[in-house]
Order: structure tokens, then sequence, then C-alpha cells
């Protein structure tokens, strides 16, 4: 059984599948990979909705993760056709999810089904979760500790996010930086601007530690990524008053970071700050810190699986990709724990916008690196 691209991504696409509602795109899939011959199991962590389905029982194992999920639509009436009825309009697909992304899924899964089983010598995965548009609690990590828990081996993964920048196939992402959000407060004593030894002020305090944060310089660059970098995103305390020292003054801040860090390094060096920022003055206050961590830094060294992705994109597109480690964080944070994985998709100039939308050419572009990339991987790691 083959399956048309065009038609499974308006399938997904028409199930308005805004984090956490699954909506039926969790079914919609789950069929159609059944269909190709996957064992599917759905793994549902709280209200979210998790798919990781396999066909094959040998090694290797080349795994495609995604989401399902999509962030809202916003104001459906600038929509030139509903965000959910997956148009066609002068050779494009219009709908919330046609870049990011139900298009990549389904150009996976299109790719795979052309595929001759009997030259699959592995095993085929998908991980999908509901879960990478909102906080990302239930979903690719929580399943991501679960397979490794199980003994689950997966040798190499390609996660579809829209990773091309200005024209399709020129770049794939190799790495991310990693990204920590901290709250920091400073807790002093109110009193009276006339009598500031009856009163421990937390404003000096807590800008003599935002200025030893921004001073520090965390590093020059990493091979392929930008130096790491602090920056102070709020400060507040709540004081309208002129002749009050305030009892709190609070910071938030993030950092974003290359390998040279992760996340306990860091939260462990801002404790340090805190502690000695106290010591250092004689502040009679206290001073805590509140780490939020989003995920460390990924990064896939260049190497054969590298190289066999970069000659599918090449292959099909007529250029080789830039290897990439620009943007946010993605679900690759927790997918680095399980094997290596890389990112590769669609253009994503429209993805959250009003008309995301792909042209059906790119569309079908991507299943067709997909399906170089599935035809020369196992020749090459089986």
């Amino acid at each position: 059984m083959t399956l048309d691209v065009l038609d499974l991504a308006r399938d997904l696409i028409r199930r308005p599948s805004v984090t956490p509602a699954d909506a039926g795109a969790m079914d919609t899939l789950q069929r159609a990979l059944e269909g190709l011959g996957f064992a599917c199991r759905r793994m549902r962590f709280g209200e979210i909705e998790n798919l990781y389905a396999r066909r094959g029982t040998a090694g290797p194992n080349l795994c495609f993760a995604g989401h399902t999920d999509v962030v809202p639509a916003g104001d459906e009436a600038a929509w030139t056709s509903g965000p959910f009825e997956a148009a066609v309009d002068q050779g494009r697909l219009i709908g919330r999810g046609a870049v990011d992304m139900k298009g990549a899924i389904a150009a996976f899964v299109a790719a795979v089904s052309r595929l001759d089983p009997a030259a699959q010598k592995g095993s085929i995965s998908l991980l999908i979760t509901g879960d990478e548009e909102g906080v990302a609690k239930d979903g690719t990590g929580k399943v991501v500790a679960a397979l490794i828990a199980e003994g689950e081996t997966v040798d190499h993964c390609v996660l579809g996010e829209p990773t091309s920048a200005a024209r399709f196939g020129d770049q794939i992402k190799v790495g991310r930086r990693g990204s920590l959000n901290a709250r920091i407060t400073v807790e002093g004593r109110q009193g009276h601007v006339a009598y500031p030894h009856k009163a421990a002020n937390p404003i000096p305090v807590l800008v003599r530690l935002l200025t030893r944060l921004q001073d520090r310089v965390l590093d020059e660059g990493y091979p392929r990524f930008p130096a790491s970098n602090l920056e102070i995103t709020t400060i507040d305390v709540g004081n309208s008053v002129h002749n009050l020292i305030p009892a709190r003054a609070t910071a938030t801040l993030n950092i974003r970071f290359n390998p040279h860090h992760d996340i306990e390094s860091l939260t462990a060096w801002l404790a340090g700050e805190c502690e000695a920022v106290v010591l250092d003055g004689g502040f009679s206050g206290q001073v805590s810190l509140d780490p939020i961590p989003t995920g460390n830094a990924f990064f896939t060294e260049p190497g054969a699986f590298v190289d066999l992705v970069s000659g599918a994109v090449a292959e099909v597109t007529g250029a080789a990709p830039e290897l990439s480690t620009t943007g946010g964080i993605s679900d690759a944070r927790f997918i680095r724990a399980l094997c290596p994985v890389i990112e590769f998709g669609l253009v994503g100039a429209t993805m959250h916008a009003v008309d995301e939308q792909v042209p059906v050419d790119e569309l079908r572009a991507l299943e067709a690196v997909y399906g170089r990339l599935i035809d020369r991987y196992f020749a090459a790691f089986g």
C-alpha cells in the first residue's frame, strides 16, 4: 500500500490538535502506520497522547520524531481559508501544521509506504508526541525515558522540524543551544528611606549580583556554535512609593548555552554567585535561586550519519545543505539521550503564522529526501 503525502497531510491538518488537544490526529496517524505493518503503542502521560510505532525487530533502528500538536490559529477570519480545512490553493497547502510539522510527518510516512519491505534490513520507528508546542512536560521527554528504561534501542533519529531557512534544503540542524531560565529573589527588610540602618535594602544586592553575572564571559564559543550568552529579562521590586525601602527584589534571566555547559553546571554557578554576593556585602537578608531548566544543548558530530542526511538532501535539491546549530530549542534536547539526532524539514517562514502553508512540490521533495535517506540508511548501517 502506498500513501499520497498530500492526502495524509490534509487528513492530519483537518484534526485541530491545538496543544494539549489531540482531536483524533494520533488515530489518523496510527491507522496509516498500522496499514503499513507498524506495531503502534500509545503512550499517554497526563492528558497528552504520544505514539511510538515500530516496523521490524532487528537493528539498526532508524527513528523519525515529530509532533502532531499545533499552536492556536489566531484570528481565523484573517486566514485565506479555514486553518483546519487543509485547502490547496495555487499549488500550496494551507493550514495550521502544514509546515510545523504535520507536513513532515506525512512526508516520512509516505516515503516509508514506497519502501520495499524486503529492502528494510533493520527497523523503522516513529516517536510522535502531542506536547511539543506546549510545556513539553508529558511528551517526548517522558517517552524517551520510558523507552530507555525498557531497553529499547534506537540507533539514529531524524526530527522533522522546519529547518530550511530561505529555500528548501538549505539547512539541516546538527545541534541547538540549551536554555536555562532562572528567577532570583532577594529578601531584605522593609523600612523608611530616612532610617536605612533599620532596614535591609535588597535592591543594591540584586544589582551587584546581576552585574557579576552579566560581566562573566561564559565562553568564546564551541565548534559550530556561537558563544553562550546570559540575558536579564526582568527586574521587579513592586514599589511605587518614593520613601519606602522595599522588602523584596526579583529578577529573571535566561542563559542560552553551547555544549561547553549543561544545566547542572550553570545552576551550580548561579547558586555560588548568589551565596557570594551575600557573604561579600554582609547583607542580613537572603538570596534565593529558582532555576527553571528547559533543556541541554545537543550536537551530533559530523560523520557517517550526518553525511547520509546531507547527501540525501543534495541529491534532491542539487545543493549541499549548511550544517546549522541556530534557532531555539526543540525535542532533540530529549532525543539526544536516546541516540544521535539530526533535524531536517520544510521551510519555516510561515510556521505559527496566519496562512501557514507549504508548496505541494516542496512537500513531495521532502518525501523524496526521506525516501533516499531510508533507502541508503540500511545499506550504510545494516
